[in-house]
């Protein structure tokens, strides 16, 4: 797997996580609506800690400038 998320990218995904797990345990949202955003949040966290996700593969995108390609 080679990376391809860049720094920012992973920033977003984490806050976004932290902020559907918040609202999530403050019943802003809740039942399947919460379920299906609390494994979506989990998606965006484990994509982060690894810095690769596999539909920017799929489509071709990457944020990673790195390595200058």
């Amino acid at each position: 797997m080679k990376k391809n998320m860049g720094t920012i990218d992973k920033v977003i995904r984490i806050i976004i996580a932290l902020i559907v797990v918040a609202l999530y345990y403050t019943n802003v949202i809740s039942g399947t609506l919460g379920i299906v955003l609390l494994v979506l949040a989990g998606v965006f966290v484990l994509t982060s800690l690894v810095s690769f996700c596999p539909l920017y593969m799929l489509i071709g995108l990457k944020t990673n400038k790195a390595d200058g390609k």
